[in-house]
């Protein structure tokens, strides 16, 4: 079967890794590139040994079935609108889009054409939380009850060479780290019902001091400390805490889920793979267990390959619309119950992604 043909848009930080995993899977191969700045898409095609061309040239490209969207969140939903008027599949970065309106339009659109539409993050489809997804359908940890999930740290600022959009709308900690944690969450317990949250923006300036932009001053937009509570349509009740507000150390976990018959600790959810253990009711200290799948390293681009799978086959992608929707919603949800003092009830619902089956060789997806 013929690999589906991929061209990139946007050629930013992140496009690297999507470069060099993208050809390397079974079902889809990276063919060009392109970026509001020409020359930037040409050199980084010839990197990476691609053709480096305009957005208007790639999506005009009748061989290019799939388009991944690396775009910075602000210009998602408009290039993804762009690449299905186009005709082409599209896979966007996270956040799916910014608005629930534009990430609506966008999945309205797909409907309408009859394509595809995806987003990250793929890191669910990790050795890591796949183990994790197993180790609580095969009941290691009974009857699943709660679940934690923290990611704190103190902003972009100090490192990111262009941070000012982290404290934009479209960024802020839960829009940037969330889909993470949330799209773990939801792929070991399902979908969302309800969430109620606080969050405030601690600083309301900041100043970089990373380079090139050492010393600019970046006026935050959105809130930087976001704490919330996830109620599970399946019964568990889930706590979240994104923050770019800690300025010191930290030893809270990533994400725990606590179960009827035990706890299981999962690995950071911005990565494929990392150490699990499981705490089962009775014993005296944690074990370590191994993982059960594959993908433990930067496989950043399955979700796409699995979309390009079901672009192949006819069955459906994991890393879909329906669940970015779904996070998307989620987050923005936090924030409105922050905003409104009260609940906010989940007007969408998802699929739990289907795990993927045991003994795929990494860069391979089943059928």
């Amino acid at each position: 079967m013929d690999k589906i043909k991929v061209g990139i848009i946007g050629t930013g930080n992140i496009s690297g890794i999507y470069f060099q995993n993208g050809s390397r899977f079974d079902s889809m191969e990276v063919v060009a590139c392109a970026d509001l700045d020409v020359e930037r898409a040409k050199a980084k095609g010839a990197e990476h040994g691609v053709r480096g061309c305009s957005v208007e040239e790639l999506l005009a490209d009748p061989d290019i079935r799939l388009i991944i969207n690396l775009t910075i969140p602000q210009a998602h939903a408009s290039v993804c609108l762009q690449a299905l008027e186009a005709g082409k599949h599209v896979y966007v970065e996270k956040p799916f889009a910014v608005t629930r309106e534009d990430a609506k339009r966008v999945l309205r659109l797909a409907e309408q054409k009859g394509l595809l539409v995806g987003s990250a993050p793929d890191t669910f489809l990790g050795g890591g939380i796949q183990t994790c997804v197993k180790l609580i359908e095969d009941g290691w940890i009974g009857t699943p009850i709660g679940a934690t999930a923290f990611m704190v740290g103190g902003g972009h600022e100090s490192w990111h060479p262009a941070p000012e959009f982290y404290y934009q709308k479209g960024g802020c900690p839960m829009f940037d780290m969330g889909p993470y944690y949330l799209t773990a969450l939801v792929a070991m317990l399902g979908p969302i019902s309800r969430v109620t949250g606080s969050a405030r923006i601690s600083y309301p300036e900041r100043t970089i001091t990373s380079q090139p932009k050492y010393g600019q001053k970046v006026q935050v937009e959105v809130p930087t400390h976001v704490a919330g509570i996830l109620d599970f349509a399946s019964g568990p009740v889930g706590t979240i805490l994104t923050s770019f507000d800690v300025k010191g150390g930290s030893v809270l976990p990533r994400i725990e889920v606590y179960g009827s018959l035990g706890t299981l600790q999962v690995p950071d959810p911005n990565g494929f793979g990392g150490p699990i253990g499981i705490w089962r009711h009775g014993a005296k200290e944690w074990s370590e267990i191994p993982l059960t799948h594959g993908y433990a390293e930067n496989a950043r681009g399955v979700g796409a390959a699995d979309m390009a799978k079901a672009i192949q086959t006819g069955r459906k992608h994991r890393a879909n619309g329906e669940l970015a929707y779904h996070v998307l919603e989620a987050m923005h949800g936090l924030h409105d119950a922050s905003e409104q003092g009260k609940h906010y009830v989940m007007e969408s619902t998802c699929d739990r992604p289907a795990p993927l089956p045991l003994g795929l060789r990494d860069f391979e997806l089943d059928a």
